[in-house]
């Protein structure tokens, strides 16, 4: 039973809309009305500016760090933590509280990797910066970045729970993009400036 609760507190904490609430907060209006229709930083910097977008980008971050931190001091329990990693992840894509439709994961999976194989996550960072220099693509940069965090951890010998959930963030990651790879495909997805 502690278990069930570990994971849905995990949950819970992801779940926190931070971007909404932001964005609600200044404008008064629904972040997911704009861009791409998420609650993360980007249409958050998009909508209400970019001192927003930041604070948003770290808060987001930080509930991931959150509740893996929580769920490895509770029980050190390898393969809770992952587990609860990604429901922290999944709480932000699909937040209880936004009727399931919030963010795309790239910042609270930051959080997430940050405590889990912080070598790793440090890779994918640069791999993002030199996608995004090189495409103005932040959703693209987000997913080539995100793709490459398990074989980063893997080359770096992680243990099998932190090599699944770099596999199955990615995965939920790029899912959470599938507008956005449409748009790239058709040419229509926006540029960062």
């Amino acid at each position: 039973m502690t278990r069930i609760l570990v994971v849905f507190l995990a949950y819970l904490i992801g779940s926190i809309p931070f971007g909404y609430l932001i964005v609600k907060g200044i404008v008064g209006a629904d972040v997911r009305q704009t861009g791409s229709g998420g609650t993360g930083a980007t249409n958050v910097s998009r909508r209400a500016g970019k001192v927003a977008g930041v604070i948003t980008l770290v808060l987001d971050a930080l509930k991931g760090s959150a509740a893996v931190f929580i769920v490895k001091t509770m029980t050190g329990n390898d393969w809770l933590i992952a587990v609860a990693a990604i429901a922290v992840l999944v709480g932000h894509v699909f937040p209880v509280w936004l009727g399931f439709r919030g963010g795309k994961g790239v910042a609270t999976g930051a959080g997430v990797f940050f405590i889990l194989a912080p070598a790793a996550l440090v890779c994918a960072a640069f791999v993002f910066i030199a996608t995004v220099v090189l495409t103005r693509y932040v959703s693209l940069g987000s997913m080539v970045a995100v793709a490459t965090v398990p074989l980063f951890v893997w080359t770096q010998n992680g243990p099998h729970p932190v090599l699944l959930t770099a596999l199955l963030a990615a995965l939920l990651i790029v899912f959470a993009h599938r507008g956005n790879i449409g748009r790239l495909a058709h040419g229509t997805e926006s540029q960062f400036r």
